[in-house]
């Protein structure tokens, strides 16, 4: 996980470039989405992180019902049922 207020723009876009981060979420809410998900771009910097790969951005966090809502399906249905566990 990669605090968005602990780097730099230039390191951030050539991370994301290289394909070293994928996934961007908000630290307090402890959601994650696609970067290109509008509700991400709304997030303040000192709440936003960035991760390498989803099952990274998985671990204690849920996804975003914006972008990935079949994520959010199964894990709204995992919760439902008590499987999901928080942090």
């Amino acid at each position: 996980m990669i605090r968005h207020d602990a780097i730099d723009d230039d390191d951030l876009r050539r991370l994301i470039v290289t394909g070293h981060i994928r996934y961007g979420g908000n630290r307090r809410l402890r959601i994650y989405g696609r970067l290109d998900c509008a509700l991400g771009k709304r997030m303040k910097r000192a709440s936003r992180v960035f991760f390498g790969d989803a099952d990274e951005a998985r671990r204690g966090r849920f996804s975003s019902w914006h972008c990935l809502r079949d994520d959010y399906a199964r894990w709204k249905d995992t919760r439902r049922r008590g499987i999901w566990q928080s942090p």
